[in-house]
């Protein structure tokens, strides 16, 4: 079932030169909001211009950005971000196909979880470890593979094919914000997120929170002469777990399969400055999943109303009200539109490219840059190499074999997709 041209493509996939790409990306510790996430953009940014795409790297002007309604949000703390989009500059009437995939990891959290230094990558067999390894480097190993094979082929497109790496995904969707609003677009995009085999075409949103719980401070063994801002959160936190269970009745078809499809988290809980006084303010930080459809503001609405109910009904949070704020990412959900031919196209290309299973279509609990994509009118999924079970944690890994399928089946949906001449 395969053309000339997409034999030909697949023929100049370097499988050992992808490899290799991944473990240089795995050793750049590219945090957000660290330098690293610049020395990466930097560094990508070298490799397209040697891949032969225009490229266009920029300094981002955060104060503008951040000042834009549209902001997504962000959490980690930074002096500077850089955009970087390239285009292959050969093309005709043919639509462009974005390849978008983001730079940045989270922190590798306790060290002594890990074997060994988390961005030093420890290959296994076929297997690669390390922090990003699946969320998201291989994603991008896997896209810089079929840049350099449809290159190296001499196969001529009718269409154009980008690369968006962004930064900021993890806290946010910063780099994808300011990539669009730099205009760079597309007709169609495939972020190469971890999917395990699936085709994600929607995204449930994730909107974090603050809760400020007022108490009365007094001296440890007088603590009846105070309240605790402990106690008085406490019925805050089962009027959350009612409130969860609320929002998670049936819910859409795409997300099923999930025990929870829209999780309410609290994730960060401080209280208290000394062990001998009551403690007199509580802060609860957590997140919020917002539905297929819901627009955020209805899901914070919610939120609200929920905490207004519950300090109505308490004698003491009825007289102390209880402050909530919606800082960090603020994630709406997103969705492929139904019936786009994306979702076929890649099935087809993974059966002649690679052959097995059908490659099946399911939604994601967790917010990406789909979303923004989507908002801007540009039909998006999810399809990359990696699970997201083992993403964030000190079992990060993925598979080399499963990086150079993903590019295999990429590089003849390209094709399809832009056509050839």
């Amino acid at each position: 079932m395969l053309s000339d041209q997409e034999a030909a493509v697949l023929a100049a996939i370097d499988e050992a030169e992808l490899a290799r790409t991944l473990l240089e990306l795995v050793a750049i510790p590219s945090v957000s909001g660290s330098p690293a996430e610049a020395e990466i953009q930097h560094h990508l940014a070298g490799r397209l211009e040697r891949l032969g795409l225009d490229v266009d790297l920029w300094s981002m002007d955060l104060p503008a950005l951040l000042a834009h309604p549209g902001f997504p949000g962000s959490e980690a703390a930074r002096d500077e971000a850089w955009g970087l989009a390239g285009r292959t500059p050969d093309g005709g009437d043919g639509p462009e196909f974005v390849l978008q995939g983001h730079v940045d990891v989270v922190p590798p959290g306790d060290l002594a979880a890990w074997d060994g230094d988390p961005f030093v990558p420890r290959v296994t067999g076929d297997v690669v470890h390390g922090r990003g390894a699946c969320d998201m480097k291989a994603g991008l190993a896997a896209q810089l593979a079929v840049l350099a094979a449809i290159r190296d082929s001499g196969v001529r497109l009718r269409g154009r094919v980008a690369a968006h790496f962004v930064v900021g995904e993890e806290d946010g969707g910063l780099g994808a914000f300011g990539t669009l609003q730099r205009g760079h677009g597309g007709d169609v995009c495939v972020i190469g997120e971890p999917t395990a085999g699936t085709l994600i075409t929607a995204n449930a949103g994730a909107l974090t929170f603050r809760i400020a719980v007022n108490g009365k401070a007094a001296h440890a063994s007088s603590r009846a002469e105070g309240v605790s801002a402990v106690d008085a959160y406490l019925p805050l936190h089962r009027a959350l777990a009612r409130l969860e269970s609320d929002r998670n009745r049936d819910p859409h078809l795409l997300m099923a399969e999930y025990p929870i499809p829209y999780a309410l988290s609290v994730g960060i809980l401080r209280s208290g400055d000394w062990s001998s006084s009551v403690p007199d303010l509580l802060v609860a930080e957590g997140r919020l999943g917002v539905r297929l459809g819901e627009e955020p503001a209805a899901a914070r609405a919610e939120f609200e109303r929920c905490v207004a109910e519950v300090c109505a009904g308490d004698p003491w949070l009825r007289d102390h009200p209880v402050a909530v704020s919606w800082p960090g990412g603020q994630f709406a959900s997103g969705r492929l539109p139904q019936g786009h031919p994306l979702p076929d196209t890649i099935r087809a290309a993974h059966a002649d490219a690679v052959g097995g299973p059908a490659v099946r279509e399911r939604g994601a609990p967790y917010g990406s840059d789909l979303r923004l994509y989507a908002g801007a009118g540009i039909p998006t999924l999810q399809y990359g190499p990696g699970d997201i079970q083992v993403a964030h944690s000190a079992r990060e890994h993925v598979s080399v074999r499963e990086v150079v399928d993903v590019a295999r089946a990429l590089a003849v949906t390209v094709l399809r997709t832009v056509g050839t001449k």
